[in-house]
């Protein structure tokens, strides 16, 4: 009997710390491309090491998310079939989907949002109707579409609530994916016409609280950042960056804790946080590298910068801190490394190609993944180390998602699990 008992609590303890680390939102357990996984594909192309390719998903360009053996996406479909005009061609049926781990097989497939034309927005051509990330939790699954809507499902697929009245105008579409922070799920609305925050229950969808962002001289208010949670001092802070600024909230009461002033707008990736420094890129018209300490107040662009980097920061793919470097790959191939305390620059090396998909790191190796579906790994270090690359042949602007010891790519039109 005793025997059986521990095997029970061992079993247990095994779940628990499996789940812990599951794929569950934009770029992992952590929100910094890493993953404990202990073992990692390092070859692969569209036939080889494929577990399974499952077609026809959806347009969009939101990254998997996992949870046990389910994983979950976004997609649009059109409306309509035939003939594409003017008035349609930006209308969509926005859907959740949720997909078995093991065989690649849809499980369910529920529809949200009808994106008609008279609330269809225009997208940008590397953009798609369907690019933020969801989130899950193991009993509830969050999706956001910008402005067209967002809602909470349950991992079976029944709707919890859904709200489509956050309007604003999406310069380019829709971008950054939405965070939670105990009771609330928090995502930013910058959009050409008005720029906020906001803050709702995650499990009703009612509003908890919104903040305007400060005006900014240039016209350009439209942004599509991922907002980065980090604890400071014992302090939860929820960083958002917007056109020419990034402001840390507190997430119960949405008070500004500190902000730092920037030229640059169109902002998409996400910050990160490591060795007590918050690394963030400015993208247009010309990106550069903050890298700011997160302990000041009230207005910190003059007193809290520990060093910057003016060249090769990429506009759309989110940094990379390992250990005690810190990897960039700019939007037109070229990846940088950087001692992350002090900015000394490492190495410099073009890896060909265009991207957007963020890195990740796991099991001893770095991924880039560039447009048009090549993947180059590397071994993180001070001196430039190629290991594969890796040639899928098809789109990919999505950012990889990891399950068990295993990727997950999406492309233009499939998912492919590469063991």
């Amino acid at each position: 009997m005793f025997q059986r008992w521990m095997l029970t609590v061992l079993i247990g303890l095994s779940t628990t710390v499996l789940s812990a680390e599951d794929w569950s939102k934009f770029r992992g357990p952590e929100g910094n491309g890493h993953t404990s996984a202990k073992s990692l594909p390092v070859n692969w192309s569209s036939t080889e090491n494929v577990v399974w390719k499952t077609e026809k998903v959806g347009e969009g360009w939101s990254s998997p998310v996992v949870w046990g053996n389910r994983i979950y996406l976004t997609c649009a479909r059109p409306l309509v079939e035939g003939e594409v005009t003017e008035e349609n061609a930006n209308t969509r049926d926005l859907f959740a989907l949720c997909i078995d781990a093991k065989s690649g097989k849809t499980l369910w497939d529920q529809k949200l949002f009808a994106q008609t034309p008279e609330v269809a927005q225009k997208i940008h051509k590397k953009n798609s109707h369907a690019s933020p990330t969801p989130i899950v939790d193991g009993q509830n699954v969050w999706v956001h579409f910008g402005a067209q809507g967002t809602a909470c499902l349950t991992v079976e697929g029944n709707i919890v609530w859904k709200r489509d009245d956050i309007r604003y105008t999406m310069q380019h579409g829709n971008g950054g994916s939405p965070v939670i922070v105990d009771d609330i799920l928090f995502f930013s609305c910058d959009g050409s016409d008005k720029a906020f925050v906001i803050a709702v229950d995650k499990m009703t969808g009612k509003t908890k609280w919104t903040k305007d962002r400060p005006p900014v001289e240039n016209s350009k208010t439209f942004s599509f950042n991922t907002p980065l949670v980090i604890d400071v001092n014992g302090r939860t802070q929820i960083l958002s960056q917007g056109s020419d600024i990034i402001t840390a909230f507190d997430p119960t009461s949405g008070d500004e804790i500190w902000w730092f002033k920037y030229d640059g707008y169109s902002v998409i990736p996400k910050p990160v946080y490591a060795h007590g420094l918050v690394y963030l890129c400015t993208s247009y018209n010309r990106s550069k590298l903050h890298v700011i300490r997160p302990d000041g107040k009230g207005d910190v662009t003059e007193t809290h910068e520990a060093w910057n980097a003016p060249k090769n920061v990429p506009h759309t793919p989110s940094p990379l801190v390992v250990e005690d470097e810190l990897y960039m790959v700019d939007d037109k191939g070229i990846a940088t490394c950087h001692d992350a305390k002090t900015g000394e620059q490492h190495w410099q090396e073009r890896i060909g190609g265009n991207y957007s998909a963020s890195p990740i790191y796991g099991a001893g190796h770095i991924y880039f993944l560039s447009e048009a579906g090549v993947a180059t790994v590397i071994k993180p270090g001070k001196e430039f180390n190629k290991v594969a690359e890796n040639d899928l042949g098809e789109r990919t602007l999505a950012s990889f998602g990891v399950i068990d010891n295993h990727l997950l790519i999406r492309s233009a039109d499939a998912l492919y699990r590469i063991k």
